[in-house]
C-alpha cells in the first residue's frame, strides 16, 4: 500500500540533512567528532521520521481515510495474500480441461480485485463480502477438490462430490465477478457520465454548425 514508496521518500528526506549537520556541528560548533555524528545521525532519524508521518498523512487525506481504518484495512489485505497464493496455486493445479477458462478467469478476477484494493484502499469496502467470505470459500473448495481429484481411486460418491464442486466453483467465479464489479461500480458510473457528457457537446456542436450553415445559405 504504498508503504516502500513512503519508506523511499522518507530516505530521500532525511539522507541531505545527515551531511550538513555532521559538518556544521563538527567545524562550526568545534562539537567532538563522535558527538557530531552521533548529531547528525539524530538529525537524519528525525527528518525520515517527520517525512514519514507527514507522507503518511498525505496518503491518507488523498484516500479519504483516517489513521485507524487504513490499518484495518491494510490488514485484511495482508491476511488475504497468502489465500490469493493457495488458491491460485490449487486452481493451476486441477487437471480438468473443460474448466480451465472458467478457473483462469476466477484467478485473474481475484488478483484484480487485490490490486485494486491494495493501490487504492477505500475501494476494500467495496469489496468487504470479497475479503470476508467468498476468497475463503474459493480456498478451501479448491484445496479440497485437489486433494480429492488426486486420490488413486475414485468411486461413484467421489466423482459426484467433485463434479458439484466444480459447479460450486463455477457459481462462485459468477459470485467474484460480482465482486469486482463492485469494486469498479464508481469507475463505470464515472465514465457513462463522462460519455453523456461527450455525447451532448458532439450533438451541440452539430447543431451550431447546422445552424451556421442555414445562415451562411440566406
Amino acid at each position: 500500500m504504498n508503504r516502500f514508496l513512503t519508506d523511499l521518500m522518507s530516505i530521500l528526506v532525511a539522507f541531505p540533512v545527515v551531511l550538513p549537520v555532521l559538518l556544521i556541528s563538527y567545524f562550526a560548533l568545534n562539537l567532538p567528532l563522535v558527538a557530531s555524528v552521533a548529531l547528525s545521525i539524530a538529525g537524519g532519524a528525525l527528518s525520515y521520521c517527520l517525512s514519514s508521518v507527514y507522507f503518511s498523512s498525505r496518503f491518507l487525506k488523498k484516500h479519504g481515510l483516517t489513521r485507524k481504518e487504513y490499518q484495518y484495512i491494510k490488514k485484511n489485505i495482508s491476511e488475504a495474500k497468502p489465500k490469493i497464493w493457495r488458491v491460485q496455486k490449487a486452481l493451476i493445479s486441477v487437471r480438468h480441461i473443460s474448466s480451465f477458462k472458467q478457473r483462469k478467469d476466477m484467478i485473474k478476477m481475484i488478483r484484480k480485485i487485490y490490486s485494486l484494493t491494495k493501490k487504492e484502499p477505500k475501494r476494500f469496502y467495496q469489496a468487504e463480502q470479497f475479503y470476508y467470505s467468498h476468497l475463503d470459500s474459493a480456498t478451501e473448495l479448491a484445496e479440497k477438490y485437489v486433494f480429492l481429484s488426486q486420490q488413486p481411486r475414485k468411486n461413484r460418491e467421489l466423482e459426484l462430490s467433485l463434479a458439484e464442486t466444480r459447479k460450486t466453483l463455477k457459481e462462485l467465479t459468477k459470485t467474484i465477478e460480482k465482486d469486482l464489479y463492485n469494486v469498479i461500480a464508481d469507475d463505470i458510473d464515472n465514465l457513462n457520465f463522462e460519455l453523456d457528457v461527450a455525447k451532448q457537446t458532439i450533438k451541440t456542436r452539430k447543431e451550431t454548425q447546422v445552424i451556421d450553415e442555414s445562415r451562411r445559405l440566406k
